[in-house]
């Protein structure tokens, strides 16, 4: 179930590099290798609907409207995750945003929104009632020290981050 990346996404070198990270670090690939299986973005296991994998506007037209929630009732602007996992059983949605860098640039100074990122996902699943987690997937450019202020104030503001993969366990599995 390997991917092939699209490499020819955007102008900037940055760019390319970062749609082909994004690319390769799959939530559905990564549930099917732990045994999972996704069919139309619903997950199983043995049989039985455990949840959704949902990127971008699916995350609108496969879980939210079905349910009646209508984004600008809630937010200004329809946002898209990379990735979410809507999980049934703990009724906990893990917003999923891969972050990938190989030079300096404007994605330092995006990362300190995981908390109004959140807020927002959270307008439009409680009246679901579900929880929102905020989850950033980043390669290794960010473990230098100079994101150690970043990374604290993403902790403090209840987000996750995590390096080059998602771990299933964070998302209740």
């Amino acid at each position: 179930m390997a991917r092939t990346p699209n490499r020819y996404g955007g102008g900037a070198q940055t760019n390319r590099n970062g749609l082909h990270f994004e690319q390769t670090t799959s939530l559905d690939e990564a549930l099917f290798y732990a045994g999972y299986e996704v069919i139309n973005h619903v997950v199983y296991i043995d049989g039985y609907e455990i949840g959704m994998s949902v990127p971008q506007t699916r995350i609108y037209s496969h879980f939210l409207e079905p349910h009646g929630i209508n984004y600008a009732d809630y937010n200004s602007k329809a946002w898209r995750p990379d990735e979410a996992f809507i999980n049934y059983e703990n009724r906990t949605a893990y917003i999923i945003e891969k972050k990938f860098q190989n030079c300096p640039g404007s994605v330092d100074e995006k990362l300190p929104s995981c908390h109004f990122k959140k807020w927002e996902y959270e307008k439009l699943f409680k009246p679901l009632g579900y929880r929102v987690e905020f989850i950033y997937i980043f390669n290794d450019w960010f473990r230098d020290f100079k994101y150690r202020d970043t990374l604290e104030y993403i902790e403090r503001m209840g987000c996750y981050y995590f390096y080059n993969g998602i771990p299933l366990h964070i998302l209740g599995l």
